[in-house]
């Protein structure tokens, strides 16, 4: 049995949190095994998202169930708020110690950073972020890559990354064919139009 503890605060970016739950919950209902996944926030009641979408936790720091996989999403919580509060960057640290797997995707990365899982360890973050992260120190920042393997701790880049190394780490858990019927069920095959290279 897995269970997955997805971090939620506010202004957390939706698609960081949201496309790795979608990944998570569908291995759990394919499995049949008693996975689950649950969301977890420092207060309880609902918590308002980086572009407006209000969710409502399941569990706050002090009584959710053990954790064998922590997520942790980006977003402007993430580079601004989060990143100076003791009490999430604490619980990050402590749960990250007795999880089996830390997942990060975009500016997650920062809080694993300034929580300590990143520290001296190879990561990914947003694009647009990766300068700020390195400067930081005592973390190399891989570029060019949507999503870096690190021990146990896998970190993404930006906001739609976290799909593929959530689909990774189902298969790392559970094997490859689980992760490839996971990816059928959730028809992901990205085939983007308007692609930046494409001409005009």
């Amino acid at each position: 049995m897995t269970t997955y503890g997805l971090l939620v605060f506010e202004d957390a970016e939706e698609l960081d949190f949201v496309g790795p739950w979608e990944v998570f919950t569908v291995s759990a209902r394919l499995r049949e095994a008693g996975d689950t996944a649950v969301l977890v926030c420092e207060h309880p009641g609902p918590v308002r998202c980086n572009k407006g979408l209000r969710v409502l936790p399941d569990h706050t720091f002090d009584d959710h169930p053990p954790l064998d996989v922590l997520h942790v999403p980006g977003g402007l919580g993430a580079r601004e708020g989060q990143l100076h509060n003791p009490a999430v960057t604490g619980w990050i640290g402590r749960t990250a110690e007795r999880a089996a797997w830390v997942h990060g995707v975009c500016t997650g990365t920062f809080l694993l950073h300034a929580a300590g899982p990143a520290r001296g360890r190879r990561v990914a973050t947003h694009w647009s972020q990766e300068d700020t992260l390195a400067a930081r120190g005592d973390v190399t920042v891989v570029r060019d890559v949507r999503y870096v393997v690190d021990g146990n701790l896998v970190t993404s880049q930006g906001v739609s990354a976290g799909i593929d190394s959530a689909l990774w780490l189902v298969g790392r858990l559970h094997g490859r064919e689980h992760a490839r019927a996971v990816r059928r069920y959730i028809q992901y095959d990205p085939a983007p139009p308007y692609l930046a290279d494409e001409p005009v």
